[in-house]
């Protein structure tokens, strides 16, 4: 199998690779800090392109207390 990819597809990969990335690190990170064993595991399991762990980032806000939403 040859998989040429050209120079803007490349890229094009790159960014979305690093997108996710970011977004899945805060989103795991921040379910880690907040013992939500079942979140983590779903998060780093299910490659979504950084739509899940934004939803999980947007629905788990900490309040000015320091609890979750």
């Amino acid at each position: 199998m040859d998989y040429d990819l050209s120079t803007s597809q490349a890229t094009l990969l790159g960014i979305v690779v690093v997108w996710d990335f970011v977004w899945k690190a805060l989103a795991l990170w921040r379910a880690g800090r907040n013992g939500q064993k079942g979140w983590f595991i779903v998060l780093l399991i299910i490659n979504s392109v950084g739509v899940l762990p934004i939803f999980y980032l947007l629905t788990h806000r900490q309040n000015k207390g320091g609890e979750n939403a």
